[in-house]
């Protein structure tokens, strides 16, 4: 029975390979296109005169099926790993009583364990870093250009921590076979298990793995930028994001020396001509991204108002920004993926545990 699970397991494997070079077939044949339609849209941009995150670059548009694709492909890889080479691997064998023949042959319980554990991780790290090292060499121009690598939809896609992800995922559903001791219930948990892990670490964990970095940003120089909110209450300030390229912004505010907010009364006194449009709530773009002035179209022409609110508030408030600057995208992902790395490896040594003191 040992022996065909191992065929059981090379078939897999074989699968999960001829499915790899279909992908790298697809992203060879389209990727040298994509930097191309990328070098063309940043030279349009440059002779617009915009750059940054103001650059509307076509590459972004560019194959949006085979990027809708091949995100899907990487976020459900290691989860797949875990489901059908984790759960299954010792769970079957468990589930049928065919791991007690192997037991009295020449083959240890330590052996057992250890051999499943170790080389079918290793396929499964294999198998991720594979689709991942494509992945972050087919999508580089659209990162460059989105310049928002922090993003949750792009960091847990690209570089290297879908390698963390699937030896996480692997050893939570080794782990859970053995526990469970059937295969599909082993699976269903192992699934769950590895969304649950991903949410935590993407939206609880992540954010706290490094301290963000303070900044402040003048309201009416380049980088950062305040919008004027006109209610029927009164007057409020509404910071932007600062112009940072491929930072993690956590929060923006706008603060006076002593750590204070700009209180409505201050406001009214600063902003006279701005309160009362027609009972009305309008949000006013103040000096944004580069310095550049900009309004939403709004009763009265009150750009020059805007302009001279701003500019009173300016001498009193700045902005201040927290954030992850984008020199700490590698800490982050070498962090991240220690940590998934760590968690597997206290999973797989409770593995070893249980095969050598729990089971019968």
């Amino acid at each position: 029975m040992i022996a065909v699970s191992w065929r059981q397991f090379r078939a897999q494997a074989v699968v999960g390979a001829a499915a790899l070079v279909a992908v790298a077939v697809a992203l060879a044949v389209t990727g040298p296109h994509l930097v191309d339609v990328y070098r063309s849209g940043m030279a349009q941009c440059r002779a617009q005169g915009t750059s940054g995150s103001n650059c509307d670059n076509p590459v972004l548009d560019t194959y949006r099926g085979l990027q809708i694709a091949l995100a899907a492909l990487v976020l459900v890889a290691p989860a797949l790993l875990g489901m059908f080479w984790g759960a299954p691997l010792m769970a079957r064998e468990i589930e049928s009583g065919t791991y007690r023949l192997a037991w009295t042959q020449s083959v240890t319980r330590r052996h057992w364990v250890l051999v499943k554990l170790g080389v079918v991780a290793l396929g499964a790290m294999a198998a991720a870093g594979a689709l991942s090292l494509m992945a972050t060499w087919w999508s580089s121009p659209l990162v460059t250009a989105s310049q928002n690598r922090f993003s949750p939809g792009e960091f847990g896609l690209v570089g290297i921590v879908p390698v963390g992800y699937a030896a996480f995922a692997f050893a939570l559903g080794a782990t859970t076979g053995l526990v469970v001791r059937r295969t599909l219930p082993a699976m269903a948990t192992t699934l769950a298990g590895f969304i649950a892990a991903r949410l935590a670490m993407t939206y609880w964990i992540r954010p706290h793995l490094m301290t963000p970095l303070r900044r402040v940003f003048s309201l009416t120089g380049p980088g950062g930028g305040v919008g004027v909110e006109v209610d029927p209450q009164g007057l409020s300030l509404v910071a932007q994001a600062p112009s940072v390229p491929n930072a993690w912004v956590f929060s923006t505010s706008v603060q006076d020396a002593a750590g204070n907010a700009p209180s409505t009364a201050y406001l009214q006194q600063a902003c006279p001509n701005l309160p009362g449009i027609g009972g009305s709530v309008h949000h006013l773009q103040g000096p944004g991204l580069g310095g550049a002035v900009s309004a939403v179209p709004v009763p009265g022409g009150l750009k020059g108002d805007l302009q001279q609110c701003i500019a009173t508030v300016a001498t009193r408030f700045h902005e201040v920004a927290l954030y992850q600057p984008a020199s700490r995208y590698w800490a982050f992902q070498w962090l991240e993926t220690l940590v998934f790395v760590v968690v597997a490896a206290l999973l797989a040594g409770g593995a070893y545990w249980w095969v050598r003191h729990r089971m019968s």
